[in-house]
């Protein structure tokens, strides 16, 4: 099969000809027709994670059809659509029998501890615990980022975060996966700020219905704004939600110094733009100064999601704990959705009261899947680029 290939970490992955897989026992092949190219995938990339195995194929959410049935699955058939989370739970240990095969203490990743996505097909393991049938109103690109962003997001903000309609929800890091906390925070009835780098991804996120967004600079500390600047700086602007123009506050442009101390200028902002801070902030990227920035930005009692990757090798990040003591908040982490989980997802998806093909904004083919990963650390795409194995 041609998949997509790494022998050395930080090198550019190319596509290659390699074995395909047989189907195991107890689990299937997958010929894959779509699969999301995430940020934990630039991880695997770039050395981050210990359980990936030079040579790599990587890869964590997809779907695509039945190629092949190991010995004794039951309950799925050759060409059946299909997709499976990035978790292949065991189904047996006490997480599983809780219900958290999310959390399993024998999991098993594709395109971390396996072979991935990145390629014409790949292997699920257990598939009687792991393998998710697919309705046919959910198309094959949509299902694929369901497997890691969406679904993350889909139990971050419902599960863990325990949202409620009314609160105040602050994303930071407009991704695939702060896009999707976006919507689903939106379609549960909260207000939504977004914080994000990028204009194309804040307007993606108003899109989706967030309320206000945050424009922040590459930068390690912000510049403070002085009494009475946040006013002169914001600007005015509004989308079409639904028919009606609703409007939206403040875009504020916030300038950086080299100083590399954690800024305090985006949580005193939402502090004022949510009149006195998120019920719920979700730190959607993954770096130290969007965990603290989370945190910061919460009112008392409030309830911080920590979901983008924090790898060691990055460097463990300064959790402001005063912060946490004082106004008693709650940290808490949120890692994937299991597949027992995916029909309540699947119906809000199949009748249209989510929809994730919003956040698609790049198709990419096998070849060109490689470099965009590379490339992922300085120009991550704004939105959701999935590739098609088959092209």
């Amino acid at each position: 099969m041609r998949a997509v290939v790494f022998e050395a970490f930080g090198e550019v992955p190319e596509v290659r000809v390699v074995p395909e897989p047989e189907a195991p026992a107890g689990g299937v092949v997958v010929a894959v027709e779509a699969t999301g190219l995430c940020r934990s995938d630039w991880h695997a990339l770039a050395g981050h994670d210990a359980d990936v195995q030079l040579p790599h194929v990587p890869g964590h959410e997809f779907a695509g059809r039945v190629q092949a049935i190991g010995s004794g699955v039951t309950g799925f058939e050759v060409g059946q659509r299909v997709t499976a989370p990035f978790v292949y739970a065991c189904g047996v240990c006490g997480p599983c029998r809780q219900g958290n095969g999310q959390v399993c203490l024998d999991q098993r990743q594709p395109g971390f501890t396996r072979w991935g996505s990145f390629a014409e097909y790949v292997v699920v393991e257990r598939a009687a615990v792991n393998l998710v049938a697919l309705p046919d109103e959910v198309p094959m690109p949509v299902a694929a980022i369901l497997g890691c962003r969406f679904g993350t997001s889909f139990r971050a903000v419902t599960q863990v975060g325990r949202v409620r309609a009314g609160e105040w929800v602050a994303v930071h890091g407009c991704g695939g996966v702060g896009l999707s906390a976006v919507a689903i925070a939106v379609a549960a009835g909260a207000r939504v700020l977004a914080v994000d780098v990028s204009p194309r991804a804040l307007e993606l996120a108003l899109k989706l219905g967030a309320e206000a967004v945050v424009r922040t600079e590459v930068a390690s500390r912000p510049r403070i704004p002085a009494p009475g600047e946040v006013d002169a700086l914001a600007l005015a602007v509004g989308v079409a939600i639904g028919g009606q123009s609703t409007p939206v506050a403040n875009l504020l442009t916030i300038e950086g110094t080299p100083d590399p101390t954690p800024s305090t200028a985006v949580p005193d902002l939402i502090q004022e733009l949510t009149g006195g801070g998120a019920h719920l902030s979700l730190d959607a990227l993954g770096s130290p100064e969007t965990c603290a920035n989370s945190i910061q930005s919460l009112r008392p009692r409030g309830r911080h999601v920590q979901v983008g990757l924090l790898p060691p090798a990055l460097g463990l990040p300064a959790v402001p704990m005063h912060t946490v003591i004082g106004r008693e908040l709650e940290v808490l982490g949120s890692h994937g959705l299991a597949a027992h989980a995916y029909p309540q997802l699947l119906a809000l998806v199949a009748v249209g009261r989510l929809d994730p093909a919003a956040m698609i904004t790049t198709r990419l083919t096998l070849d060109e899947a490689g470099p965009a990963l590379a490339a992922m650390a300085e120009r991550p795409p704004s939105g959701v680029a999935v590739i098609d194995p088959r092209t």
